[in-house]
């Protein structure tokens, strides 16, 4: 039953950003892309991050190179998984 329930559900994850010099407010139009729940310009060590749910692994890598090609300013990435998703 367990692993049923695993199964079932969404996949999160949290991609940073580093962006070219003024261009991090760009990321916000990645909202409109199904998958990705936010994406704000934040300050620190990135410019932006992006919040993503799939249902699997192979999604997940589609919306995020989707979201990446999307923007050409995008220089650099980190992909954090969520361990636990409610």
């Amino acid at each position: 039953m367990a692993s049923k329930d695993l199964r079932s559900k969404k996949i999160r994850a949290f991609v940073l950003l580093i962006m070219r010099p003024g261009t991090s407010e760009e990321i916000v139009q990645s909202r409109k892309i199904k998958g990705v729940t936010m994406a704000n310009s934040i300050l620190g060590r990135f410019d932006a991050i992006a919040v993503i749910e799939a249902d699997n692994s192979e999604e997940l890598t589609k919306i995020i190179y989707e979201m990446i090609e999307a923007h050409p300013n995008v220089v650099h990435t980190e992909t954090l998984l969520s361990m636990f998703t409610p």
